[in-house]
């Protein structure tokens, strides 16, 4: 059972994040998980992290606790629970980790944390307190950049990459004018915690993106690469971005989907699941 929820509030965050404003003032709502959801993200053991940076990361586990370690960062906006599907059924042998990124869910600080290498230090700090081992990274759009920033800045800690729709190409960023709006006060007083951080998280991606575009051939793990061809949020084209970038890699796999849009950890899981094995498999086969 997936949050799907995320399929409907989605589109209208990447391009009138604005629009947050105005339900605040005529107090509507965007809808939120369903009962059965909120039910099956409650079971999930929680966890807090405290961070060098002063907050605490917030995460969920589910599988064995001494298994191959696998963590899953969400896009903007999100929380763990946007992987409930996947740590409800963990393949054997493994353990599943979900974070709450910094300036979502329960984890801290209140604003948002637009930097992805403060985003993938505290992947690396969660790698190192679940014993140091190398991990599996599976990032959905944003979490595309963020696990290829910590393959970047921690390569001791990443054993593998899965992206899922990622947002890596800084060409393909195209904010619009009115997000810029929403990100001014008084405006960004009247947005929920979730919207207002997404707002300034996409803002700020696309000279980040730039800035790392260098630095992805210095990545030489396995990585797996799962996108839509009618992806809207995150286009398409982003894939011949990476193929063209990651040049270091041992070993790469793509899996296209035709006709599929951005929300594939919720309607493609099948493919992700595969391309996640997949990128154990190339792990373990590396020279």
């Amino acid at each position: 059972m997936a949050f799907k929820s995320a399929q409907v509030f989605g589109p209208w965050v990447r391009r009138i994040a604005f629009l947050g404003g105005a339900l605040a003032l005529t107090g509507c709502s965007i809808p939120g998980p369903d009962s059965s959801e909120a039910d099956m993200a409650a079971s999930l053991p929680r966890h807090d992290l405290a961070l060098a940076a002063g907050y605490s990361l917030s995460y969920v586990t589910a599988g064995d606790p001494a298994g191959r370690l696998a963590i899953f960062v969400h896009g903007t906006p999100g929380d763990a629970h946007a992987w409930g599907d996947y740590l409800m059924s963990v393949p054997k042998g493994y353990l599943y980790v979900a974070i709450d990124r910094p300036g979502f869910g329960h984890s801290g600080p209140d604003g948002a944390v637009v930097s992805l290498a403060e985003q993938g230090q505290a992947i690396a700090a969660l790698i190192r307190a679940n014993g140091g081992k190398p991990a599996v990274l599976i990032g959905h759009s944003l979490g595309g950049p963020i696990i290829a920033q910590a393959a970047v800045d921690s390569p001791e800690l990443v054993a593998a990459l899965v992206m899922v729709a990622g947002s890596l190409d800084p060409a393909q960023e195209n904010v619009p004018l009115i997000q810029y709006v929403g990100d001014t006060w008084p405006v960004s007083a009247l947005l929920p915690r979730w919207l207002r951080n997404t707002n300034r998280e996409i803002i700020a991606l696309e000279p980040q993106l730039a800035a790392l575009a260098p630095r992805l051939a210095a990545i030489h793990v396995p990585v797996t690469i799962v996108h839509g061809t009618k992806d809207d949020l995150v286009p398409f084209e982003n894939v011949a971005f990476m193929k063209a970038h990651l040049t270091g890699t041992r070993a790469m796999d793509v899996t296209v989907i035709d006709g599929q849009n951005h929300f594939l950890p919720w309607n493609s899981k099948r493919q992700v699941d595969a391309a996640i094995a997949k990128a154990f498999a190339m792990m373990e086969a590396a020279p």
